[in-house]
């Protein structure tokens, strides 16, 4: 779900701010121009998978040390940062058919290379966040969904073809006030998540001890084995520590879930629960108003 939500947005963005750009030159019958945009997007869609494939190595070169709890606190702290930066304030310029056709104007009028420049940074912009958030999200689950990765890129894609070729009268404010509010949840779990990955840490360092640490609750812990309190149908086995997890434990087949897209934890700290709500309440409110402003615009 996360993996879809994630590359629907953000090959939503690009695919819009594509076609504008076509339009745009196609209108003007600027044939060599239309070459270097498709040049820019080929060699920003290349630059992405470097970008990709870069972060990726970096996550996995840290190993399963004391540091690579240290490098996921950071990493999930600037990563829901960026997220709620890219949600409310450049995500509404790519709403902006006009503003985004000025700056192709400005563009086309200064030179092929200002042209090139303004396709590839816009889309390294959306493969560099894209490449971000998914690594975020793997390293708090642990699952990749190659459905939902594939499943997103493509329907944006269409969806922005049939917006700015077609010119079907598709209500972008639509898609975007819908997933920017999905996305509002993910960067609180981010938060959440990387409170936890912090407690980890100072665990691991012996600055804190684990028997000192309040929690606001702690349901379902996972079992050697299931008996006739624990039916079967509730739970499901790892192998990997040969243990039983209840559905809704951070674990199981619903709260695995539930961490990944809401930062769900089956046995939260005070600070993490805190912070969780305060991150929620923040992106909520900024949403609320983001929208209410625009609708007064409207």
């Amino acid at each position: 779900m996360n993996e879809f939500i994630i590359t629907f947005r953000e090959c939503l963005e690009a695919s819009l701010i594509v076609g504008i750009i076509y339009t745009v030159l196609d209108k003007n019958n600027l044939s060599y121009e239309k070459n270097i945009l498709w040049l820019g997007v080929l060699s920003s869609l290349t630059a992405s998978v470097i970008v990709g494939i870069g972060l990726a190595s970096i996550n996995s070169a840290v190993g399963n040390t004391l540091y690579e709890k240290l490098f996921e606190v950071i990493f999930m702290y600037i990563t829901a940062g960026i997220l709620f930066y890219v949600i409310f304030w450049l995500s509404k310029h790519v709403s902006d058919r006009r503003e985004i056709e000025s700056s192709v104007k400005a563009a086309v009028a200064g030179s092929s290379l200002a042209l090139f420049l303004l396709v590839f940074f816009s889309i390294l912009r959306e493969g560099f966040e894209t490449a971000l958030f998914l690594i975020a999200s793997f390293s708090s689950t642990g699952i990749f969904s190659y459905l939902g990765f594939f499943g997103g890129a493509v329907l944006a894609i269409l969806i922005g073809y049939l917006v700015v070729i077609q010119g079907r009268k598709i209500n972008l404010r639509t898609f975007f006030k819908a997933t920017t509010l999905l996305l509002v949840f993910f960067a609180a779990g981010m938060v959440a998540y990387g409170t936890h990955e912090a407690e980890e840490y100072l665990v691991k360092s012996n600055t804190l001890e684990k028997i000192n640490i309040t929690r606001v609750w702690n349901i379902y812990e996972p079992a050697k084995e299931i008996d006739s309190i624990r039916h079967e149908i509730f739970y499901s086995y790892n192998d990997s520590d040969e243990k039983y997890y209840h559905m809704l434990h951070d674990k199981g087949s619903v709260g695995l879930f539930l961490k990944g897209f809401f930062g769900y934890n089956s046995n939260p700290n005070w600070i993490e629960l805190i912070l969780w709500l305060v991150s929620l309440f923040f992106g909520l409110k900024m949403w609320s108003t983001f929208y209410a402003v625009g609708r007064n615009k409207t």
